[in-house]
């Protein structure tokens, strides 16, 4: 989350997603790519943060090639494994994009 200190920004966005739950308005689209796709492994509190709130209607989209590129296919049981097309055209039409 941001730039600086890795282990910092880890923290904030473990923090993020737990507490993202708990809001009242949520996002309807999560979008991870490059290492952000590493948010999505099974066992961790990000996955089962971002599993709470695909149970709550927020779609999370996986890039695929990041998927291949980390090797991820078999650890990720969340979301929906998505092309940079999909991606692209996900980004262009939100009215609000919060980059992490």
């Amino acid at each position: 989350m941001g730039a600086g200190n890795e282990e910092l920004g880890k923290m904030l966005t473990r923090s993020f997603l737990n507490n993202l739950i708990n809001q009242n308005r949520l996002p309807s689209h999560i979008v991870l790519y490059n290492s952000g796709v590493l948010l999505a492994t099974d066992g961790t509190d990000t996955a089962n943060a971002l599993k709470e709130l695909e149970k709550k209607g927020v779609q999370i989209l996986l890039c695929g090639t990041c998927m291949d590129y980390y090797q991820l296919k078999d650890q990720v049981g969340l979301g929906q494994v998505s092309n940079m097309i999909n991606i692209t055209s996900h980004l262009i039409d939100a009215a609000k994009i919060i980059t992490l």
